[in-house]
């Protein structure tokens, strides 16, 4: 059980100042002596039971035993029964051999007559208490108590022989027994302090091993800044601590996301939007008051918002593909995906669109996103590319099963990509040399489409691809893995021959 600290109204830590090892041992600590304490009592209490059931055993066979001699016994010098009590008690007692606890006596008109232990009664048992205990009772066994412990005893009554009367009396002192419980208590009392100083040490060890993770936890977090989020803890084993290490680190892997798209997103931001709005701020202060001027000045500025406008989206959109729901796969027609994503490419310029194979079947992907992608890479065909020129596209699954992926394509017949701009083409604000853009799609981009187009192909698993030879034109695809889904397949469309042409 660990105790919790809270904060006060000041600010200021409430609650134990001891550390979580130490809170952890001390509860071992105490729950370990109350154990010890509960066993300690138990263990006294039956002792001292089985002390008082062996003091009334023997006083029991005690008695039993001299009935029988009573009834059956005969004097050892006459060879015939015992004439008077007295010889009686002579013959018994002096066969006897009681314990330093025990004690026999042979008891005539209230006087003591024989006796087994002299020792014992003078050391152990109140001979006066004793006998007024004997004389005034009615009962064959009862319970003293006197200044020198407790003694149990009873009795058996003689008579009928030679008209005299007696009493055997068996007493039995409960103190040795006592005592012996006593030491062996004080033993255990000593063995179990021991027991619990080695309890706490290993407590103390053990509590250490098992909250050293939690200390790397601290440690690490303490030594996690701004400028270094790469610190993690180290996870050993597979319980509970482990799992709260992983638990962390994976925090810590969220937050360094967050912040690496963070400090991307504003490095990227300052990085492109300090040139648009120098040029804004540059023509504003410099705009003449000619209304010819005026405008120019004015149609400029609008010109660079939104290109800044665009930027921005852009930038957005490569920050929200880092989060988990940037893409939703669903269960799609992969002949209907490639027919409605050719559809809408027609508007994006007079070209000669071209539909070359179309793949058939069901798939599990985001359309909206492919047919972003899509649109983006039909985008720059056209910018590069003159009018009633030839723009290609098609699909096809490769593979099957699990391994089943879904390729689209879009070929076009422009200037192509350098071999050396082949492994940049994909990165963020790179830009194709402006002298191939065609006149009428002169619009300044940012470099950020090609980008999202990875970022959406990384989204699915997949990847987005180039093949192009420098002045032959250009290929550019996705690959994007679409297991077959479990629903049944989607209707499909019949295509005609005007649309595969």
């Amino acid at each position: 059980m660990m105790m919790i600290e809270s904060l006060s109204a000041d600010g200021r830590r409430q609650g134990s100042p001891l550390s979580a090892r130490w809170k952890i041992t001390a509860w071992i600590m105490l729950t370990t002596f109350v154990l010890l304490v509960v066993v300690a009592i138990t263990a006294r209490n039956l002792l001292m039971r089985d002390v008082e059931i062996r003091a009334n055993s023997n006083v029991t066979q005690e008695a039993a035993e001299f009935r029988t001699f009573a009834s059956e016994g005969v004097d050892p010098t006459t060879a015939r029964p015992f004439e008077s009590v007295q010889r009686l008690f002579e013959v018994y007692l002096a066969r006897q051999s009681p314990g330093i606890d025990e004690v026999m006596l042979g008891v005539i008109a209230d006087q003591i007559v024989e006796s087994s232990s002299a020792s014992a009664r003078d050391t152990l048992i109140d001979e006066r208490a004793l006998l007024e205990a004997v004389s005034t009772g009615d009962r064959p066994s009862d319970v003293l108590e006197t200044p020198t412990g407790e003694i149990r005893w009873g009795q058996v009554q003689v008579d009928n022989l030679a008209g005299e009367g007696g009493t055997f009396v068996v007493a039995v002192a409960t103190r040795p027994g006592r005592d012996l419980v006593d030491e062996t208590m004080k033993t255990l009392s000593v063995v179990g302090l021991g027991g619990l100083m080695l309890t706490t040490v290993i407590a103390y060890f053990v509590a250490g091993r098992i909250l050293a993770p939690v200390r790397h936890v601290r440690k690490v977090a303490a030594e996690t800044g701004e400028l270094d989020l790469t610190a993690r803890v180290p996870v050993h084993g597979r319980d509970d601590i482990a799992e709260l290490a992983e638990t962390f680190n994976a925090m810590l892997d969220r937050i360094e996301t967050a912040y690496t798209i963070q400090r991307q997103f504003v490095d990227d931001a300052g990085h492109e939007l300090r040139t648009p709005i120098t040029v804004v701020r540059g023509h504003l202060e410099l705009m003449s008051d000619e209304p010819e001027e005026r405008r120019k000045t004015l149609d400029l500025v609008d010109s660079e918002l939104s290109r800044m406008g665009r930027i921005v989206s852009d930038l957005l959109m490569l920050a929200k593909a880092q989060r988990p729901d940037f893409v939703v796969p669903e269960p799609v027609d992969a002949a209907q995906l490639l027919l409605d994503i050719e559809s809408k490419m027609q508007t994006l310029g007079n070209r000669v669109w071209l539909l070359m194979e179309v793949a058939e079947g069901a798939c599990v992907l985001d359309a909206e996103r492919i047919t972003q992608a899509m649109l983006q890479y039909a985008a720059n065909a056209v910018s590069h590319t003159s009018e009633e020129s030839q723009i290609r596209l098609g699909s096809k699954f490769i593979g099957n099963g699990d391994q089943r992926i879904l390729s689209i394509w879009i070929s076009d017949e422009g200037p192509g990509v350098r071999s050396e701009d082949v492994p940049l083409i994909f990165e963020r604000f790179q830009c194709g040399p402006a002298a191939h853009r065609t006149a009428s799609s002169q619009r300044s981009g940012a470099g950020l489409g090609l980008a999202i187009v990875r970022a959406i192909a990384d989204a699915h698993h997949g990847s987005a691809w180039i093949r192009s030879v420098h002045g032959e034109g250009a290929t550019f695809g996705l690959n994007i893995p679409t297991p077959v889904p479990d629903t049944p397949d989607l209707p499909q469309r019949a295509l005609t021959t005007k649309e595969m042409v």
